[in-house]
């Protein structure tokens, strides 16, 4: 299968039924500037049953300047980016150079899910404003799987190997702290724009409360790590350190979760987003792509015309929409007096 589009206004409409590949066409615009996709974590996923592999190539304007970016997964599953025919050598070194943000119905889950969640959603933020802090997260992540294997063999033959597990300890604490410090820093302003946020979008201001939990905030990782070895030891895992961080969401001092409505789950979501939003269009100089897929359900329209002044009259970056009515599309923003280039999924 072969399409291609291009998109020449600030705002595109995307509409259509479900099923057609509106999301696709997203998720296509989010692996161009992430390497992976949004909606799968196996690039296998991705390709089409049968296709021996997939291409993808978007021409991104920055800048000033035209840029290609192609992503080619291979039948043998290897993948590969080049930047106007360029080899990526590490793909890593592709992050944040032309960043995005998406909001999707399954997002609801960095509200109403478990901390690795909202840990995906400060660390998709963060590595594409700080190089440095995706490479000591992977760094951490490598050393972390590392120990639990190490962890996991000694628990099962009965033998302890000290020692190494020492070694391995060491190795953990420079990105450990690395990324503590960073997502202590950035959280900070973070949170607090989702807070002013959410008044906005919601029409009224909450008792709502955003904190970065950490149990680095009362020791380095060292000391947290000898404390827990004995639990570590005993479990077969690490028990603590910046891979159980969780962002606390509260509401009139009570988990936001259990006693928020729907409509006020989603207006957090939306509150969150746009922070990150506002966070890396001030960090990197210039505003991300946005990408809204299907955001219009089970929001009212107040909520709805709140979210897309934010995105479309207080931003000049592109932002891409999809809903599976045309006319809802054309009703929201004729209300908020914007054009937009439309393209109907048939």
């Amino acid at each position: 299968m072969n399409a291609s589009w291009q998109f020449d206004q600030q705002i595109v409409a995307i509409s259509g039924r479900n099923g057609i590949g509106k999301t696709n066409l997203l998720d296509a615009i989010y692996f161009l500037c992430f390497t992976k996709s949004y909606f799968h974590r196996s690039d296998a996923n991705l390709v089409l049953q049968g296709a021996q592999g997939l291409r993808v190539a978007g021409l991104f304007h920055k800048a000033g300047q035209s840029v290609e970016v192609t992503g080619i997964i291979r039948e043998t599953g290897k993948k590969s980016f080049t930047i106007n025919g360029q080899a990526c050598e590490r793909l890593s070194d592709h992050i944040g150079q032309y960043p995005a943000v998406i909001i999707a119905p399954d997002d609801v889950q960095i509200i109403l899910g478990g901390s690795e969640e909202r840990r995906r959603f400060l660390d998709a933020l963060l590595s594409q404003i700080d190089h440095d802090y995706l490479l000591q997260l992977m760094t951490y992540n490598r050393v972390l799987q590392q120990r639990n294997s190490l962890l996991k063999q000694q628990l099962e033959t009965g033998r302890r190997d000290l020692e190494l597990l020492d070694i391995l300890d060491r190795q953990l604490l420079a990105p450990a702290a690395y990324v503590y410090e960073k997502r202590n820093e950035y959280c900070q302003v973070l949170l607090a724009q989702a807070v002013d946020r959410y008044a906005h979008i919601a029409g009224t201001r909450y008792d709502l409360e955003l904190k970065y939990d950490s149990a680095l905030h009362s020791g380095g990782m060292a000391d947290l790590l000898h404390a827990h070895r004995n639990r570590d030891l005993a479990s077969g895992r690490t028990q603590a350190g910046i891979h159980r961080d969780d962002i606390q969401l509260l509401l009139s001092g009570q988990a936001f979760r259990q006693i928020a409505s729907q409509g006020q789950r989603k207006s957090l979501l939306f509150s969150l987003k746009l922070a990150e939003f506002n966070l890396l269009k001030e960090k990197k100089g210039f505003a991300p792509l946005l990408l809204l897929d299907d955001v219009f359900e089970k929001l009212d329209a107040d909520r709805m015309h709140n979210l897309l002044y934010e995105v479309c009259h207080a931003n000049d970056g592109q932002v891409f929409v999809t809903d599976t009515h045309s006319d809802r599309l054309k009703e929201s923003f004729e209300r908020l007096g914007k054009g937009y280039q439309e393209l109907k999924q048939a």
